[in-house]
């Protein structure tokens, strides 16, 4: 089947990693299968995956470009309806089997995957499902060429300890955005420390975690002040950040 989309979301389905592990979780469902919302559905291609697996789908859309390519690209489907909506403005009247919602990117600070599954899952059964399960996160210590916020993209930088998981969230879970802790790292290479470099896993069912791929949750690196390490030195910072507020939230300091 070939699908019309917006130039973004057309780089979304040439990320194979990210549409497969997508596919694979939906396909591996098999539990009820009445009514499965797809929120913020894009141009409809995990709507397509649910067809063949419930009764009625409602895929949500705010973006009007990307709605009018869902409503193209699944006109055929009678249990799919394609809705231009906030899903926070929009009027549930049901509740779930299944909600599927692909609202992701590193560390959730750029999306609004909290703020709005924290709203829409209310509309979910006791025994419902959501896919993904959640993300789980860490970070390691890194000396950076470029000295603000980016993502890892054709950069260089040096790695100077081993990742720890600092955090990891269930989406069932009422979720707080506003996120701090404090990290303790420590080198295993001698150099200068400059930042740190999050990376995000998606826990896509129990029987899959997906790393980054070029669409999904790609590492990003996040600077701090200078700093000389030795091997086995520890390093301790504080990071903050508020979940869909954007990388602008970021304050990182060191302890």
């Amino acid at each position: 089947m070939k699908f019309k989309t917006t130039p973004y979301h057309s780089d979304l389905l040439k990320d194979i990693g990210r549409l497969s592990v997508f596919f694979e979780a939906i396909e591996e469902y098999d539990l009820n299968n009445d009514l499965a919302y797809d929120l913020g559905c894009g141009s409809g291609i995990l709507s397509y995956f649910l067809s063949s697996k419930f009764n009625e789908i409602i895929s949500i859309e705010m973006d009007k470009k990307a709605y009018n390519c869902a409503k193209e690209n699944l006109s055929d489907f009678k249990n799919i309806e394609v809705v231009n909506s906030d899903v926070l403005n929009y009027n549930f009247t049901k509740k779930a089997d299944l909600i599927v919602c692909e609202m992701l990117d590193t560390a959730l600070i750029d999306e609004e995957e909290v703020t709005v599954l924290n709203h829409a899952k209310k509309f979910l059964k006791e025994d419902g499902v959501i896919i993904p399960q959640g993300i789980i996160n860490t970070a390691e210590l890194v000396n950076l060429e470029r000295h603000y916020v980016h993502w890892d993209e054709n950069v260089n930088y040096l790695v100077l300890s081993k990742p720890i998981v600092y955090s990891s969230f269930n989406f069932k879970e009422d979720l707080n955005p506003e996120f701090k802790t404090n990290l303790r790292l420590k080198a295993n290479n001698e150099g200068i420390v400059n930042g740190l470099k999050i990376t995000t896993f998606t826990k896509l069912n129990e029987n899959t975690i997906c790393g980054p791929t070029p669409m999904l949750n790609p590492p990003l690196l996040i600077p701090l002040d200078e700093k000389e390490v030795k091997v086995n030195d520890y390093i301790d910072v504080e990071i903050k950040y508020i979940m869909g507020k954007g990388i602008e939230s970021i304050k990182t300091k060191y302890l």
